[in-house]
């Protein structure tokens, strides 16, 4: 037998799937330099099966981050590129008529996949934003009363600009509150750009992630092995009632109009219980839930006009909470 494997098979093979998904960082830096933040994002919404709100400026490598995630991990992406004119249907699949058989045929849309990118997803009018929230929700999409069930795992990573507002319909709070994270990729410093550009000069091709090197380091049974060990993750009702803390402090602040939710609470404890995890730990301690406190909560909550108006932003609001809510010993 396998050292490293128990009867059960879930010590060894949680153990194993920690290690490959630590890996994950060093095989994407072999095609995206920096981001570290939104790689360990990225998987702690697939350890919880949750979707990601990607946010940066044009030209950061969001899209290659997510090819380069895809390629490592072994997993099929797909990549739609959202307009004002981008119908429903283009996403999800339709019904094609078959001449030959006289006979109506499904064909499958982009959704069916395992990572889909939905890129400025807030370029597209909401009839077609909100015809991801049942693939999103349900993992699956019904089309003609009949429900087709989508590939595990399956993820939507969806990107907006901060920047450019005009010609954008921007998310309503239901639907952001439909992902589990958003994370913000930045401007690299100055070092990392200088990195890139010397990648490219020696001949780097972002569209050809295997000439760079990237390779499959983990994969589906790694994320279910992942999964399984983090069911068993203990929360204490300490931290349980820290978490529901944190969550009702943003509802009580007075520089917002719209607090965290439940559903807000839950998943702060999923992220934390991910994150703990993939620390090495089996239980849950308060600078889990602070770590994820940020990426978590900032698109559950939403700005009084005036506050934002002196400049208070919703990361600012989130980190006072934590400095002002007592930490649980």
């Amino acid at each position: 037998m396998d050292p490293t494997t128990d009867n059960a098979g879930n010590t060894g093979d949680a153990t194993a799937a920690r290690s490959s998904l630590e890996a994950l960082r060093a095989e994407i830096a072999k095609a995206v330099v920096g981001q570290d933040p939104a790689v360990t994002g990225l998987v702690v919404a697939l350890l919880c099966r949750g979707h990601v709100l990607l946010e940066g400026v044009p030209g950061v490598a969001k899209t290659l981050l997510v090819r380069t995630l895809a390629a490592a991990l072994a997993l099929e992406t797909k990549r739609v590129q959202f307009t004002p004119d981008l119908m429903p249907s283009d996403v999800t699949g339709s019904l094609v008529y078959d001449a030959r058989t006289a006979e109506f045929s499904f064909q499958p849309g982009p959704a069916f996949t395992n990572l889909l990118l939905a890129d400025e997803i807030n370029r597209t009018p909401p009839k077609t934003q909100s015809s991801l929230l049942e693939a999103m929700e349900e993992r699956q999409i019904t089309v003609d009363g009949a429900p087709r069930p989508l590939p595990d795992p399956f993820l939507v990573i969806a990107t907006q600009n901060p920047v450019e507002y005009e010609g954008t319909y921007p998310l309503p709070e239901a639907q952001l509150d439909r992902f589990l994270l958003k994370l913000t990729v930045p401007l690299p410093s100055r070092q990392d750009e200088i990195d890139v550009l010397t990648r490219h000069a020696a001949g780097f091709d972002p569209r050809d992630l295997r000439a760079a090197g990237v390779r499959p380091v983990a994969g589906p049974a790694d994320l279910d092995a992942a999964r399984a060990a983090i069911a068993k993750t203990t929360v204490s009702p300490e931290i349980a009632a820290y978490v529901v803390d944190v969550c009702r402090a943003t509802r009580e602040s007075p520089s917002l109009s719209l607090g965290a939710s439940p559903r807000g609470a839950t998943a702060l404890l999923s992220t934390s219980r991910a994150w703990a995890w993939l620390t090495g730990r089996d239980y849950v301690i308060p600078d889990d839930v602070k770590a994820l406190a940020l990426p978590t909560l900032r698109h559950r909550v939403q700005l009084r006009p005036e506050a934002e108006m002196e400049g208070v932003t919703a990361d600012s609001v989130i980190t006072a909470v934590l400095q002002h809510v007592p930490v649980p010993r």
